[in-house]
């Protein structure tokens, strides 16, 4: 490694570091957010909770790398062009090529670590998550107790129940106002507490509620004597409702999704998918086939017509007006061609489905090298833009390709259009950009000195004329 490419190198990890973490930081204060939501006010322990934000912790990774690489090669080329750094280096001879290839390289080693990241870690990140998310869903809806209202809870082992009221619901802290209980869970005894605060938490088997109340008064009927009646104040007591329906269960399950699997998987499931067609298709034929026999009074299927009444130009005149026929044999052929027709659209939108997530993880991938052909150059083009140039750029180049990405998924999802084609668009659109900017490199080394906002302004304003200038000439 010579000394010029261990110093480009070096230029580029900083800023790429600082960039990372940034965005990194940005994308999963979002992702903490919503999934706090969802997780809060419910009284989990703090270990389901800590396990939900580490898991959901890949998926903001598998973001931020790729975006991370545009704005640090916008950022170190920048400040080495507007340092007169690039045009020494292109007076000393070394032409833009030797520049371009360590950065390329380092482009392409991250985008084998995206790749490999997105293909083996993040699967089981999403699928374990999946799964402790349902855990959490299929609690009993202690959990979800309505303020006001007065809310059943069932007991261990169908005893009980017991009846909550609860005025104020802190979701935060779990903390609750003007507490009642209506405990029936003992034959014979009827208690009713009374509590102006308390706290609800979760034991560490995840199967009792314990509510710490503040403040209150029980009242209890029957307590062996008949007619009995006893009254007790406390300042503070531990209420324990014990096996209040399996509260939290480990619903971890292998069936995945598609953004659980690896390529691997991806593949297996779409081959799948395909063999599946082909039987509905085959299976199809075989029905079109018989029907065609019968109507024609010839093969098999004629032998079995004759003793049933068969009358072809009824049967005709109930098909037309999407009208399922009145014979036996022609309603289950109209009958059977319709769920063909509904399974194979199933299948082919679930087929081209794992098309989509096999080309999104390529794409995402081999976008840390599109942003460095893009990068690259217009960080040499224009040195004098600082912070707001790479700001402006990262975040105009990134929305577009998002916006392609993401509607050709919905296309490719929909079954408009080729999963490869839509999900290969935004790349190949960029490449082109970038082998263009890049291939002019040389030129803009030598009139770059003073290029700032007001060059970029010029240098778009001139784009779109020309453009419009194209599409007049025909007229």
């Amino acid at each position: 490694m010579t000394i010029l490419t261990r110093y480009l190198i070096r230029s580029h990890l900083v800023p790429l570091l600082f960039t990372f973490s940034l965005v990194t930081g940005l994308l999963y204060l979002n992702t903490v957010t919503r999934l706090l939501e969802d997780l809060v006010g419910k009284g989990l322990p703090t270990e389901i909770i800590l396990e939900a934000l580490i898991l959901s912790f890949p998926h903001t990774l598998a973001l931020s790398l790729p975006i991370a690489v545009l704005p640090a090669v916008l950022y170190t080329f920048s400040e080495l062009a507007s340092a007169s750094e690039i045009v020494a280096m292109s007076a000393s001879g070394v032409r833009p090529r030797k520049l371009f290839i360590p950065v390329l390289l380092l482009g392409t080693l991250l985008a084998g670590i995206t790749y490999t990241f997105n293909d083996f870690v993040l699967p089981e990140a999403n699928h374990r998550l999946k799964n402790l998310r349902n855990s959490i869903r299929q609690k009993s809806p202690t959990f979800q107790l309505r303020e006001r209202v007065v809310n059943l809870i069932e007991g261990e082992n169908g005893l009980g129940p017991y009846f909550l009221r609860v005025d104020e619901i802190d979701p935060v802290s779990s903390e609750l106002t003007e507490v009642v209980i209506y405990d029936m869970s003992q034959q014979g005894i009827r208690r009713t507490t009374y509590a102006t605060r308390g706290k609800m938490d979760l034991n560490s088997t995840f199967t009792d509620l314990h509510l710490r109340l503040h403040d209150g008064q029980v009242y209890e009927v029957g307590n062996r004597e008949i007619g009995a009646f006893q009254q007790t104040g406390f300042e503070e007591q531990l209420y324990v409702l014990r096996g209040v329906g399996d509260v939290f269960q480990d619903m971890g399950g292998d069936q995945r999704t598609d953004r659980e699997m690896s390529i691997a998987l991806l593949l297996d499931s779409a081959q799948a998918k395909r063999l599946a067609l082909d039987s509905i298709r085959q299976d199809s034929r075989r029905q079109s086939i018989r029907a065609v026999e019968r109507a024609l009074g010839t093969g098999p299927a004629a032998d079995s017509a004759q003793g049933d009444n068969f009358v072809l130009a009824k049967s005709l005149r109930g098909a037309q007006g999407n009208m399922i026929p009145s014979d036996d044999f022609s309603r289950t052929v109209a009958l059977t061609a319709r769920t063909h027709t509904a399974r194979t659209a199933a299948l082919r939108k679930r087929a081209s489905q794992y098309g989509v997530e096999i080309h999104k993880k390529l794409v995402i991938a081999s976008a840390c090298i599109i942003f460095v052909l893009i990068g690259m150059p217009v960080g040499i083009r224009f040195p004098r833009g600082g912070i707001s140039m790479v700001i402006v750029v990262s975040a105009t180049v990134i929305g577009v390709y998002q916006y392609g990405l993401t509607t050709g998924e919905d296309w490719a999802d929909r079954d408009l259009a080729a999963p490869f084609w839509t999900m290969w668009a935004p790349n190949l659109v960029f490449l082109a950009i970038g082998a263009l900017m890049v291939s002019r490199m040389g030129r803009w080394i030598a009139s770059s000195r003073d290029s700032g906002w007001r060059d970029l302004w010029l240098a778009a304003r001139r784009s779109v004329r020309t453009v419009f200038r194209r599409r007049r000439r025909p007229a």
